[in-house]
């Protein structure tokens, strides 16, 4: 229901009281100074319950992998520009060096927020990574893959808290926020939660931040909402990304294929509840991923979506 909607109902129902058969003593309150006021607070609470998605939205460049490499960086870059796009994610810098990709960034008004890096270069390249970082000019610096065999299992875990931290800390000291995004296989069962509880209470809050990536949320069936307040103060970016109507969820697989990605609105995602959440706890940066192979061709109407979204 729309603002306009609201408001002519209240009215309505004011009108409807205002002719109906009511005692005099209730007539006159109504008829009171109290009762326009009571009246005006009850108009405004409804206008105000109309909520909008007021985030910036940015595109995961890796949504455009095969553009990146069948078409060259500068033109897939002047894609992105031409989607209305100022802040982006990145994941690699497709065979140019992080100096030459900040310029093409740069000449197109592109800002570079965050990017992903393979958990293997923390453990051993962590420096080089820390000085990309810093010479890309992003503001977090992640990893979206805890390398595992198998189920994902406790030693796993123990292991990317310990690589985390560390990680964490040297980035922090070039003024970097290190995050790790959720990949879906985390919520195997560990005590009275799960592995994903275990990983984001173990690791310091001053060092690691997290990024929900909603698919990766809703697949293994969990509620992107309940885990995003039960966690307020450590999600700090969202990917934006929408589940095929009927694909089955509660794997743990951390897969599915690409062309479950749908155009935002029209999958499984109860949107309106996730970015209630999302804006109540204070994400800071959202950033459409979009997987299939139909990713150009979706994008506009994604951002489409959520320029109208309104709940």
């Amino acid at each position: 229901m729309d603002a306009s909607m609201k408001e002519n109902g209240i009215i309505h129902f004011v009108q409807y009281c205002l002719r109906a058969s009511i005692p005099s003593k209730v007539m006159l309150l109504m008829k009171s100074r109290f009762f326009t006021t009571l009246l005006l607070c009850l108009t405004s609470a409804a206008l105000a319950a109309d909520q909008s998605f007021s985030g910036i939205t940015g595109l995961q460049l890796y949504s455009l992998r095969s553009q990146f490499k069948l078409r060259g960086v500068p033109w897939t870059l002047d894609r992105v520009k031409s989607f209305g796009i100022t802040e982006v994610e990145l994941a690699g810098t497709y065979d140019m060096k992080p100096e030459q990709f900040k310029t093409e960034l740069e000449q197109r008004g592109l800002k570079a927020v965050s990017g992903h890096f393979p958990y293997g270069r923390y453990k051993t390249d962590l420096d080089v990574v820390v000085a990309e970082a810093k010479t890309l000019g992003l503001k977090y610096a992640g990893c979206a893959w805890i390398d595992h065999k198998g189920s994902f299992d406790v030693a796993e875990c123990q292991d990317a808290i310990a690589t985390f931290n560390k990680a964490g800390e040297a980035l922090a000291a070039a003024g970097i926020t290190f995050f790790y995004h959720c990949h879906g296989y985390e919520f195997e069962k560990q005590g009275d939660g799960t592995l994903m509880d275990m990983l984001i209470s173990s690791t310091k809050p001053e060092y690691v931040s997290y990024e929900m990536d909603v698919l990766w949320v809703v697949f293994p069936g969990q509620d992107p909402a309940a885990l995003l307040e039960k966690y307020p103060d450590r999600w700090k970016l969202m990917h934006l990304k929408d589940l095929k109507n009927g694909v089955a969820t509660g794997s743990l697989s951390g897969g599915t294929d690409v062309k479950n990605d749908v155009t935002l609105g029209t999958g499984q995602m109860n949107w309106p509840a996730i970015f209630t959440a999302a804006q109540k706890i204070g994400v800071k940066h959202y950033f459409i991923e979009d997987e299939s192979p139909t990713s150009e061709e979706q994008i506009p109407s994604s951002l489409t979506f959520l320029k109208n979204l309104k709940w």
